[in-house]
């Protein structure tokens, strides 16, 4: 069966088409996602210049050649634009036109417009370079565990990995001129690459930007809203679980002493701004296993894998000295102290009953004087 070359083209550029159209769509439905306007328009760009390059030989060379091969050109770097902004990083539109430019310019070299070889093997490198770029990119993401990552940078990779294939190919096996210079066997591989490079990357980065709003929202429905530490649920469930894994562990439940006080003295947003610093100060001296929730108002807890019973107590008693030293030198009056109980978690120790022996002790430290740290009593000890 014979496929005629424009013919391939044509619904290589249709293709395209539909795929940017799916992402500017998506990109209206999210407008904070800037990575879907990038691709979007990557793929439209890409598009025009495909179907630029199957009007060769209908349209003046200067525009079939030059200018839809730059179009081309500037679509793939606008796409590893998009994944760096995918990333969370600075875009490079410049950069990404550079590709581009630099072809409009040696087009104006004889020697290298007149040559089929030097501008297939410009183009290949070009890119080779942004699939490339756009792969790397993609994998130093990889901290942020989203199962089509690694499916985006495969894309990507072998996309760029053609490009890299035909440099060779095209020195050893030089294009020969035809009368219709669309007539050669790369330009239908290239149709077919390119259709299923557009359909791949239009599931696998949609997949991406999918997983990771997926991800917020779990993060969100777990994250104390002030202050950036678990909610109760999160912590609940947290806990239980690390309960299941460590034989030992240490719960330590903490209360700001007189918090309405500083509410009513100084104002809601200030008493906000000490819940803030009470929680960026204990996960900063915490060690990083430490789970820390916000149980609600003032009340916070902590579960300390692993602890003994001394460790869990010096981790406390230095909680509670860091606290009462903090200072807010627009408020000299502003005194804050908190109040901390522990439980000793063992084998066999449930979660329930942990916050409950913990809960005792803290009631203890507040009928104690406030800003004191108290310890439950050992399940071995009360048996005894």
């Amino acid at each position: 069966m014979h496929l005629d070359p424009a013919t391939l083209l044509v619904v290589n550029s249709t293709v395209t088409l539909l795929v940017g159209v799916l992402f500017l769509v998506s990109w209206r439905q999210a407008p904070e996602e800037r990575m879907l306007a990038f691709w979007g328009a990557a793929h439209l760009v890409g598009a025009v210049g495909t179907a630029g390059l199957a009007l060769r030989g209908q349209i003046p060379d200067l525009l079939s050649v030059g200018l839809a091969n730059a179009v081309v050109l500037s679509a793939y770097g606008l796409i590893w634009s998009g994944v760096r902004a995918f990333e969370r990083r600075r875009a490079h539109v410049g950069l990404a036109l550079v590709g581009a430019l630099v072809w409009c310019v040696l087009c104006l070299v004889p020697a290298f417009y007149g040559s089929v070889t030097l501008r297939v093997i410009y183009a290949s490198a070009v890119a080779t370079i942004y699939c490339g770029g756009a792969t790397v990119e993609i994998w130093r993401g990889r901290a942020e565990r989203l199962a089509s990552r690694v499916t985006a940078a495969a894309v990507l990779w072998l996309h760029g990995a053609f490009y890299f294939v035909r440099i060779p190919a095209t020195l050893l096996a030089p294009p020969v001129l035809n009368p219709n210079p669309l007539i050669s066997p790369w330009v239908a591989i290239l149709c077919f690459v390119t259709i299923l490079f557009s359909i791949a990357a239009a599931f696998t980065l949609m997949a991406l930007v999918k997983e990771r709003a997926e991800r917020q929202q779990r993060i969100a429905a777990s994250t104390d809203a002030l202050t950036g530490v678990c909610n109760r649920r999160a912590f609940s469930e947290a806990a239980r679980t690390a309960l299941g894994t460590h034989a030992v562990g240490a719960l330590l439940l903490f209360d700001l002493d007189r918090f309405k006080a500083v509410n009513d003295r100084h104002g809601h947003a200030v008493g906000d701004a000490v819940l803030v610093g009470f929680c960026t100060m204990a996960t900063s001296l915490l060690p990083s296993d430490a789970l820390v929730g916000r149980l609600g108002g003032e009340e916070f807890v902590c579960y300390l894998p692993g602890a003994s019973p001394a460790e869990a107590l010096a981790r406390a008693e230095e909680l509670r000295r860091t606290f009462a030293q903090l200072r807010v030198p627009e408020l000299p009056e502003l005194r804050v102290s908190v109040s901390v109980g522990i439980a000793q978690a063992g084998a066999g120790s449930g979660f329930d009953a942990l916050m409950r022996r913990a809960d005792a002790a803290l009631y203890d430290a507040k009928n104690g004087g406030r800003d004191r740290v108290a310890v439950a009593e050992s399940a071995a000890a009360r048996a005894a």
